[in-house]
């Protein structure tokens, strides 16, 4: 449900506008003057605010800067081009006259807030495009994978809690999206999470939010991710890393479509469609006391089974086709292909780092590269044990940051191993792995 603010000292238009807005859908909340809207109110929880022009104290243009990003709809019985001109060149987002007619101030109102949704889908946009995706779709035709495009066809249209699994590297995070695309949802934005990658302290300040106060460096209001989500769809990445003070804040938004910031008693609606993912064995988990057996059970409605990518057949083969063309245009090297011993050594390596490991393995090879050909020496992966033992994931926790912490730096190698950097701390720890100091 969209939020309005409306600041207005005269309380017959005000009650009347509150009136009319409340009447088609919208959660209206009010304010006499830009000092009384900003005692009561943290003017960045609006989708929007209607201000009057002239207001006592401070004018209704002041409260544009001080709501920011909120798009500000100014209104006056002054109306003039030089007071509707200045009112723009100020950031207001429209303009309208009173006496104003209902109809068109419901047609304003209504236009806005789509523009405004569709600039935040926009913004989550930008920030995907940013970011470098193992591949930019899914590909393959294994059986596992054809029965994970199966599952999400099914599950899309529904707004179904989703819980993927899957080892780190298997593509979680494109499985997802692909849900959240072919969903109802697809116009509002998908808000992903690495909940491994936020310490344990912030994790619920980050996702529901704080007021102003709530704990010592809280400067300010700050809306969470699960409100920045609301109406499309959050994706929480490494669920099962969540702290239980979080687990049961996450509950209720499930059950009840409700959060409470941190430090607040109001308690705020929402409508998110969430999607988890983990690579930990969940139902372990709630035999350990670690993770809430109320929430799994919630979040597992529908459960996507991602296989390793040494369980995917010849779809290695056509997935590393696609992720050495995708490097050499983003490198802007001259065309090359795989020897046939190549292509036999990428069907045989067990990739215990799934699919992120296979594109970091072919863009290292395409830069040693120096012909049309890429054979299994530039590849640089073993040839498979003779015992036919795949590495284990703690095998490959060592031997890769063994081979490569002398040339990456500790951020480096835990966004290769998609991980934070305290978990990669935590795991050298455990593995007897120490820092080289260079």
């Amino acid at each position: 449900m969209n939020r309005i603010l409306i600041v207005e000292d005269e309380v017959v238009i005000r009650q009347a506008l509150r009136r009319l807005l409340g009447r088609h859908g919208y959660s209206v909340s009010e304010a006499g003057s830009v000092a009384e809207a900003e005692a009561h109110f943290g003017l960045t929880d609006f989708d929007l605010i209607i201000a009057d022009l002239r207001l006592p104290g401070e004018p209704g243009t002041a409260i544009i800067a001080k709501a920011q990003p909120v798009p500000v709809l100014m209104m006056t019985s002054y109306a003039s081009v030089r007071s509707a001109v200045e009112s723009m060149q100020m950031g207001a987002v429209d303009y309208i006259a009173k006496p104003f007619d209902h109809d068109e101030m419901l047609l304003i109102v209504e236009r806005i807030l789509r523009q405004n949704a569709l600039a935040r889908q926009n913004q989550a946009l930008k920030s995907d495009l940013s970011r470098a995706y193992p591949v930019a779709g899914m590909v393959g035709q294994s059986p596992a994978m054809r029965e994970v495009f199966e599952h999400i066809r099914k599950v899309a249209p529904t707004d179904a809690t989703v819980l993927i699994l899957g080892e780190s590297g298997t593509g979680k995070e494109l499985v997802a999206r692909a849900v959240h695309e072919q969903s109802g949802r697809r116009d509002a934005p998908i808000i992903a999470v690495n909940c491994a990658a936020i310490p344990s302290g912030l994790i619920e300040s980050e996702l529901f939010g704080h007021e102003k106060g709530a704990f010592t460096g809280a400067v300010g209001t700050h809306r969470g991710l699960v409100e920045a989500a609301d109406g499309g769809t959050l994706f929480l990445d490494e669920a099962g890393e969540l702290p239980p003070e979080a687990q049961a804040r996450l509950l209720r938004v499930i059950q009840e479509g409700e959060i409470r910031r941190v430090g607040s008693t109001q308690v705020r609606h929402v409508r998110v469609r969430l999607i988890a993912a983990t690579h930990r064995d969940l139902q372990q988990c709630v035999k350990d006391g670690s993770f809430r057996g109320d929430l799994y059970y919630r979040l597992r409605v529908v459960e996507i089974r991602l296989p390793p990518l040494r369980e995917r057949g010849d779809d290695i083969l056509e997935l590393a086709r696609m992720l050495l063309e995708k490097a050499r245009q983003r490198l802007n090297r001259p065309p090359v292909a795989f020897t046939p011993e190549a292509l036999e050594r990428l069907r045989q390596y067990p990739w215990p780092g799934n699919v992120r490991e296979l594109e970091n393995t072919l863009e290292r090879a395409l830069i040693l590269a120096e012909g049309p050909l890429i054979g299994p020496n530039l590849l640089a992966i073993e040839e498979p044990a003779t015992s036919g033992q795949p590495l284990s994931l703690d095998d490959y926790f060592r031997r890769f940051v063994r081979e490569n912490e002398g040339r990456m730096t500790e951020t480096e190698l835990a966004r290769c191993l998609d991980i934070s950097r305290k978990t990669l701390w935590e795991r050298r720890h455990r593995l007897g792995v120490p820092r080289v100091k260079g």
